[in-house]
């Protein structure tokens, strides 16, 4: 028996045929792939947490069993144990962990001695990273170790000074910004007395 369809019909049923077809096939893939997608995102974020646990294992144990003179020979340590951290990542971390920069290395906040107790962050940091002053009218440069900019910048806007406007920390340079040259003159005198 013949197909009773009107001519030219026959063509656009199997048009629809193949387009459900490959409309299922296209939704299966996409699901596939979005589902696929979904658990590497999963995955990677939950490889994160435990890589930053795993760093922060790893920079205590270094830490409490071998001297580590700065955040340079920790990066290292770090990168032979394929640890790739930036310098940023790393003073975060340090800072996390309160661990802190000692004559002998660095060394957990609980485990300082005793007459570096009462000693201010501020003056702690400039013993430890200043190198020179330089002020240049409204701006007052601190020199500093490469890798020591950071650290001091922070304890520098941790303390707070009225006459700051504000700080740029390079890898061993640190630029404070203060609205005049009187407000500058009056900063580099309490920096200098906290050196002393």
């Amino acid at each position: 028996m013949t197909s009773t369809l009107p001519p030219g019909t026959r063509g656009l049923r199997q048009v629809r045929i193949y387009s459900r077809f490959f409309a299922q096939i296209f939704v299966k893939k996409f699901d596939s792939v979005c589902l696929r997608l979904y658990k590497y995102t999963v995955d990677c974020i939950l490889d994160m947490g435990a890589t930053k646990t795993y760093r922060h294992g790893q920079i205590l144990r270094l830490v409490s069993s071998e001297r580590i003179a700065n955040q340079e020979d920790l990066r290292r340590r770090l990168a032979q144990q394929r640890l790739r951290v930036t310098q940023a990542t790393l003073s975060r971390d340090l800072q996390e962990l309160k661990l802190v920069k000692t004559t002998e290395g660095y060394r957990t906040g609980t485990a300082l001695p005793e007459e570096s107790a009462g000693v201010a962050p501020l003056t702690r940091a400039l013993r430890e990273f200043l190198l020179d002053i330089r002020p240049a009218e409204n701006l007052l440069v601190l020199k500093t170790p490469p890798s020591g900019a950071q650290p001091l910048a922070a304890a520098v806007d941790a303390a707070k000074f009225p006459e700051i406007a504000g700080t740029i920390a390079g890898d061993d340079t640190v630029l404070i910004i203060t609205p005049n040259r009187k407000t500058r003159e009056s900063l580099q005198k309490k920096i200098e007395a906290h050196v002393k």
